[in-house]
């Protein structure tokens, strides 16, 4: 086997990717503090075409040399926007539609494995802190809770490898579903 030459990865421009049609996801960041986290995501997002971030709260938001370093230019493809709370972001989406998927681990969460993804349906995905979490608000306020099973004894993933999971996993049963 032999490794691919960036050239024949068949790479989108910015300009291309920005008008390719995306899957209904919106990726919502609850106060995220890790500036490379906030980078992962968005290069996760362009990976496969997240239709939009929402920073929240004190989620950091581009330019930022410590969100490029992970991004590697996905917060030139990627749209995003920036809400000082959270609220108001989950109750927009709401506005317009948006099925609100909280990622946490609570009462009457349902497994990312059980996780059937309506096609029709509009989603937004909400990630929370690196230490607390999504927000209690915000977990009241969503329509379903999803959680990633865990089989170890820390039972805590950093907020851009749940990230990576989820979109991966969403994208692959809007795709093939």
């Amino acid at each position: 086997m032999r490794k691919l030459k960036n050239e024949e990865l068949k790479r989108l421009s910015v300009e291309e990717f920005k008008n390719i049609k995306k899957i209904s996801l919106v990726i919502v960041l609850d106060n995220v503090r890790s500036l490379n986290n906030v980078g992962s995501v968005f290069r996760t997002s362009d990976a496969f075409k997240v239709e939009e971030i929402l920073l929240c709260g004190i989620t950091g938001k581009p330019p930022h040399r410590d969100i490029n370093k992970t991004a590697l230019g996905a917060t030139e493809s990627v749209k995003w926007r920036y809400y000082k709370n959270t609220n108001e972001a989950i109750l927009e989406l709401k506005e317009r539609n948006y099925k609100v998927c909280s990622i946490e681990q609570a009462e009457k969460s349902i497994s990312l494995i059980d996780f059937k993804p309506d096609k029709k349906l509009k989603y937004a995905v909400v990630f929370g802190n690196e230490v607390k979490g999504v927000g209690q608000d915000i977990v009241n306020l969503s329509d379903e809770v999803i959680e990633i099973p865990q089989y170890g004894t820390k039972h805590s993933l950093n907020v851009s490898v749940s990230a990576g999971i989820v979109i991966w996993d969403i994208f692959n049963k809007i795709k093939k579903g």
